[in-house]
């Protein structure tokens, strides 16, 4: 028996990948996972994987999962349908991620923009400094 994600019905094999699901999805900015477990298991950041699993498990859907020669399956197997892959590329499909809006987008070629300025101005006082030190030298001062 597995446990479906309570925030995304994902399928988690045991309370343990349940957690590990949860903290790891959270920890990546997905803000429902995250407020869900600030909700449940406040202290979550601080907790084992097995004692956090005791924890959302109780909140969580029990689920058949399939029994697969040599035990089970966690869905660490590649290329199987509700794999990894599958269950990152469903999150991925989730709200928050996917195409930028105009408004993000404009603001990211901002700081594009803006890191290319630094990056040239930084450049340029290099330049600037080192032809400053080679001047000193060329009129016989001294550099310290």
């Amino acid at each position: 028996m597995g446990y479906a994600c309570p925030v995304c019905g994902a399928e988690q094999a045991d309370a343990e990948h349940l957690a590990n699901h949860l903290a790891v999805t959270a920890s990546l900015g997905r803000e429902e996972h995250e407020s869900w477990l600030e909700e449940h298991a406040p202290d979550w950041a601080d907790r084992s994987p097995a004692e956090l699993g005791a924890i959302v498990s109780e909140h969580a859907e029990e689920i058949d999962t399939p029994e697969f020669e040599g035990g089970h399956a966690h869905g660490h197997e590649p290329g199987r349908p509700g794999g990894l892959e599958d269950g990152i590329a469903q999150q991925s499909r989730g709200p928050g991620r996917g195409s930028l809006t105009a408004e993000a987008e404009d603001v990211l070629q901002e700081a594009r923009e803006l890191t290319r300025r630094m990056q040239s101005d930084a450049s340029d006082d290099a330049a600037s400094d080192a032809h400053d030190a080679a001047a000193e030298d060329a009129d016989g001062n001294e550099n310290a």
